[in-house]
Parts: C-alpha cells; structure tokens; sequence
C-alpha cells in the first residue's frame, strides 16, 4: 500500500517549544539531491529518530535502531548494482551431505537457475546452500550470512566476495530473503525451511509480500514435499483454516528445468504490481486481447470490488519508476484477500493464446 505520512509527529515538534522541524527541512536539503521524490520520506526517517532522542530511551533500544539502519542502508548499497537481475531465493538444509542425491539436484538447479539468467539466493552457509551456489558459480549468486558468536564461514563460492552480506539479525535477514526474492525454491529441509516456506507463504496470502512463485523441489520419487502438502490439504484446507484458493500459491516439481520453467512461465507476460492507493496494477510486457480481457470480466469478476478490469497505459502515479512506462498496465479494485485467486489471474495472463 501507498506510503501516508504520520502528521503526529510534526506536531509533536510543533508543541515542544523547539523549532526542530524546520532544522530537519534543512537538513533533508542539504543532503538529499532536488529531484528527489523521495524527500517526505528522509524527513520522517530523521523525524522519527529525533523522536527516539528526545525520549532517550535506554541504550539496548538505541543500539537496536542504530544496528537495523545500518545494515539496512548496507544492504541496500550493496545490492543497487544487482538490482536489474531477477532473483531466486533457495532454501534447503545446510545438513545436506555432499554426496547425497538432493546435493546434485540443488547444484543442477543452481546451474539451470543461471542458465535462465536468474541470480541464486541462499544463506551463504553449506548443505543446499552450498550445493546452489557451485551450481550457480559466483557471478550468479548472492549470499546472506548471518554472524554468529561462534565461527560462522560462508560456503566457497561467495566467501570473500562482493556478493555475500552479513547481517547481525535474523529478523533483517528473512527481510531481504523475501524482499529481493522473484521466486522461491525450497528443496528438503528441517525447522528452518519449513519456517521460511510457511513464513513466505503468510506474507504472500495476506498481501504483506507481492505474489511471486513458490516452487518446492524434491528428488523424483521423493515424498517429503508431498507429506507435507498432503496435511496442508487435511488439516488447513479441510478445517477451513485457509482458502482452497490458497492452494494455488504453491507449485510442487521434480527437477531443476522444472522449477525453472514455472519461474520463466510466471515472468512470461507478468512484470510487477503496485498498489495505487486503492487501486492494484499489473505491469505486463504483452497487452491483452479484447477477447481475453471480456474473460477475465467473466471468471474473474469475484477479485473486483468494483469497476471490473481497465487495461492502460502509465498511470501519472507511476512516473517515479520511468524505466517501466513502456509497460501495459492491468488495473482493478482488488478485493486485497485472495490472493490464490490472484495467481490464478496471473497464470491467464501469462497464456500467449491471450496476447493481442
């Protein structure tokens, strides 16, 4: 959703006696080039750090929100230079030996991942991780490490390197795990993939996170995906927990083209989406046909709050990302809840049968 300013905290300087307000203006000016569209938001930033300082809370906190800039801004610095690369995040167990046939799969999926020019995103640690990365090789790899008290050693491919990040919390990690992710692929895993599937899977059926595929890959033959979705369908699915719909934002291959092709298929008309206030926008690289476009007025129409499906160009909203104005928009009053439906809308889309 749009960002909306928090008009508080400018009247909390407007009844402390201290004309802060106008020394933060100056300060975003001085600092923050003109053409900016982005100057409301430093303000605030510096609003809300002030806010902290004349609460002088205790140090712990101070040393939280300084720890969380910090990595946050490095973060964002180093990953600038691949921000034009699609991006898969990889999940697995670090436990997974070498010689072990899920090891083979996620070094062919690494290296098939690459040859679709999609980057590879993993913890930087071994098992899956390290499997991913050999496959990938480190031009096409990104490593997110976590630093631990104890010796905590990137795999060999990203160590030393440019494309590994370190992060002091978990919680900013899992952050840019989903953040940078295009799509996701989980191989065979214990707590820690099974936390990031359900994680992710949450933000993307509450709309937290934009909708992106998760792939779950497993060994032909192999059962511990299919365990798993078959309780999902017992026990969430058929307690009402979730929406059958719901179901939809998982997709279940065997092999690393697979996986692969259902990231390609996804991106193959579908660029992104964005929230216009209350209006949802599809960027697509293909305009729909007339015929395709009366469809989706018809087996869609449950998505819509109201006004049904308006297939355009740039919105003036969007001139702050330029290099996407050639795109065709798809713009409707989503409903915000369903998003398996949603999915369900993006694979039309993707159909070339639909392109004008």
């Amino acid at each position: 959703m749009p960002y909306e300013p928090d008009d508080y905290l400018s009247r909390h300087f407007q009844t402390s006696g201290i004309d802060l307000a106008s020394k933060v203006d100056e300060l975003v000016a001085l600092s923050t080039p003109g053409s900016s569209v982005n100057l409301a938001l430093y303000r605030e930033m510096l609003i809300t750090v002030i806010r902290m300082a004349q609460a002088d809370r205790n140090r712990w906190d101070a040393k939280i929100m300084l720890q969380t800039l910090r990595e946050m801004e490095h973060a964002f610095s180093t990953l600038e230079q691949f921000k034009r690369r699609r991006k898969v995040t990889v999940f697995g167990s670090a436990r997974t030996p070498v010689d072990h046939s899920i090891y083979a799969l996620a070094r062919e999926l690494g290296a098939t991942l690459a040859r679709y020019d999609l980057m590879v995103v993993t913890g930087a640690g071994g098992g899956i991780m390290a499997a991913a990365h050999e496959g990938a090789g480190l031009e096409n790899s990104l490593g997110f490490n976590i630093t631990l008290p104890f010796e905590q050693g990137a795999n060999a491919t990203v160590e030393g390197s440019g494309n590994l990040l370190s992060f002091h919390f978990f919680f900013l990690r899992k952050l840019f795990f989903v953040k940078e992710a295009d799509a996701l692929v989980l191989c065979p895993g214990g707590f820690g993939t099974l936390d990031e599937a359900l994680e992710v899977l949450t933000l993307i059926q509450t709309g937290k996170s934009p909708l992106v595929p998760v792939v779950l890959l497993d060994e032909p033959g192999g059962s511990f995906w299919q365990d798993a979705l078959a309780f999902i369908h017992k026990q969430l699915e058929g307690n009402g927990y979730i929406l059958p719909s719901d179901m939809k934002l998982i997709r279940l291959v065997h092999s690393a083209e697979e996986a692969a092709e259902e990231i390609a298929q996804f991106y193959s008309n579908f660029h992104s989406s964005r929230w216009l206030k209350d209006r949802f926008v599809i960027r697509m690289n293909h305009t729909l046909s007339e015929a395709a476009l009366a469809q989706l007025h018809e087996d869609f129409t449950d998505l819509c709050k109201s006004d049904g499906f308006q297939q355009q160009a740039l919105f003036d909203a969007e001139r702050d990302e330029p290099e996407l104005s050639h795109l065709t928009r798809l713009a409707f009053m989503f409903n915000g809840r369903d998003h398996g439906r949603l999915r369900e809308l993006l694979d039309t889309i993707n159909r070339p049968q639909n392109w004008a």
